[in-house]
């Protein structure tokens, strides 16, 4: 078996300050929402991709892929969207046991509502942090990751 590359220290480092800066970030923004009144960020991501679906509609397998934050029990974020009234689940025409998860109108204007606080909280927790220049590169260097 060949020996393994060990990453170099400027690796691991930059792995520790995206872990750092990601745990961070999403806890600030978290902050912001409760504060404002509003349900937690997963809430806005489920409604996001809903709301960006032709007809409003996603089986829940591709709400989960669809969405920003990792979601590793999107059928009881789903149960609690839909007891809030902000989704109903429908049958899937094309899979007898299959469902859709629609959004509905109180969904697309939670989702508005809570875009203000999240656009906010964006701004002041990146945005400001680095000049636009900076974000431009941050952006470019992180989606290489991807």
């Amino acid at each position: 078996m060949a020996a393994r590359k060990k990453p170099s220290p400027e690796a691991v480092t930059a792995w520790a300050r995206l872990v750092r800066v990601e745990t961070a970030l999403l806890a600030a923004v978290e902050r912001d929402l409760k504060a404002a009144g509003f349900p937690p960020l997963a809430w806005y991501d489920a409604l996001l991709e809903l709301s960006r679906a032709p007809d409003g509609t996603l089986r829940p397998l591709d709400l989960e892929k669809a969405m920003l934050l990792p979601q590793y029990s999107t059928s009881r974020l789903v149960d609690r969207l839909e007891q809030a009234g902000l989704v109903a689940r429908a049958p899937c025409p094309d899979d007898g046991r299959g469902q859709l998860v629609a959004i509905t109108p109180a969904g697309r204007a939670l989702q508005r509502r809570m875009w203000d606080t999240y656009a906010a909280a964006i701004e002041r927790h990146v945005g400001v942090k680095l000049p636009q220049d900076d974000l431009t590169k941050l952006g470019e260097l992180l989606g290489r990751l991807l």
